[in-house]
This record gives structure tokens, C-alpha cells and sequence, in this order.
């Protein structure tokens, strides 16, 4: 289980983020701090419903987050289409929300480009935490509202949209605990319905 960041503490509270706080917040259920040093990524071993996990946030930046989770494939033996989950941000789901996919294109976000091309393929379990804000479409089109991007996911979040985050980390984690208890599938049919 893989969650997508930068490294450093000027990134700690960004969008672009998201996937190392869910890791950490995981991690903090589980009882684990991810500090161990592997594969270019700091990691955790703990036991969800009844596996071992391996937790763990690559310590290159977003941009070259392929070269952990391959060294991490490799060191693991798995197979990324059944044994890997990515988390990360998305841009394109409003804050509060997330998704679960299983393979799909980066679309547009570099890690996940990243991850894609060290690992030669795009069949591997994706969790896309939403950090986009709520404006309507015609609302960028009519007002000249720009949609945000590398500004806003590498800038702190306000105190309110980390208070929105922090629900959805909850969410998160039981998600990924359904992930492993039951596959993908099913977690997907219960998380993926829209509220």
C-alpha cells in the first residue's frame, strides 16, 4: 500500500499530500510508524484483516514515485495488478470525496504517471482522494476562474479543507481494510456510490 507525496515538511499539509496522510493515518490505526527506510521509501509492516501489509510513502518526489513502488514490487515479488494499492490525490474529484479504481491513465497526475511507467502498465489498484474544489463548471467558464493546479496542490491547505480531509481519511482507511478483506470489487461497490 503505497501513498503518493513529497518529501519535506513544507509539502506536509498540501493536496498533493493526500496520499502520505492517508498512509499516516492508516499507519496511526494500525498502530505502526512508517520510518523504516526501503526501497527509496519510508515504510511500515503491520496486519490488516489478517495479511501482512507493507505501508509505505516513497522518498522521492511526486514526479518519481515509479522508481519506489517498482523497487518495492521487485523487493516484494508482487504482482501489481493483485498485490499493490496506490493512494493518491485527485484534482479532478471535489474534497470529501474519493474513488477506488482498478487500473485506468494517470490522467493528467504525475505520480501516477510515474507509477505507470516504471511499472510498464496501468493495471494496478488505484484510491484517488479528491482535493479539487467545489466550483461549478459554468462558474470557470463564465467568470474566467482558472481550475487550480501546481499552485494549489503544493500550497497548504486552510484549516477547513484539512477538517474536510481529515472525515475522509477515516473513509479512507476502513476502505482499504475492505480492500483486503474482501477485493477490490467489493469495496468499490461500496464505497464508489455516490452520497
Amino acid at each position: 500500500m503505497v501513498g503518493l507525496g513529497n518529501p519535506g515538511l513544507e509539502y506536509l499539509w498540501t493536496p498533493h499530500n493526500a496520499g502520505f496522510m492517508a498512509i499516516d493515518r492508516i499507519a496511526q490505526q494500525e498502530g505502526v510508524v512508517v520510518q523504516n527506510r526501503r526501497c527509496r521509501a519510508a515504510t511500515a509492516t503491520c496486519r490488516m484483516a489478517g495479511r501482512e501489509v507493507i505501508l509505505a510513502k516513497p522518498e522521492t518526489f511526486m514526479n518519481l514515485s515509479g522508481l519506489a513502488v517498482a523497487a518495492l514490487v521487485r523487493e516484494f515479488e508482487a504482482d501489481p495488478a493483485k498485490d499493490l494499492l496506490v493512494i493518491h490525490d485527485e484534482l479532478d474529484l471535489t474534497l470529501g470525496t474519493f474513488k477506488i479504481r482498478e487500473r485506468g491513465s494517470p490522467a493528467g497526475h504525475n505520480g501516477a504517471r510515474s507509477v505507470t511507467g516504471a511499472l510498464g502498465n496501468q493495471d494496478w489498484l488505484r484510491l484517488r482522494i479528491g482535493v479539487g474544489l467545489d466550483l461549478p463548471p459554468e462558474a470557470i467558464a463564465a467568470g474566467g476562474l482558472k481550475r487550480p493546479g501546481r499552485d494549489y496542490l503544493l500550497s497548504p491547505m486552510r484549516k477547513a479543507d484539512l477538517a474536510v480531509l481529515d472525515e475522509v481519511l477515516d473513509r479512507v482507511a476502513t476502505a482499504t481494510r475492505r480492500i483486503i478483506e474482501a477485493g477490490p470489487a467489493a469495496a468499490m461497490n461500496e464505497f464508489n456510490r455516490r452520497e
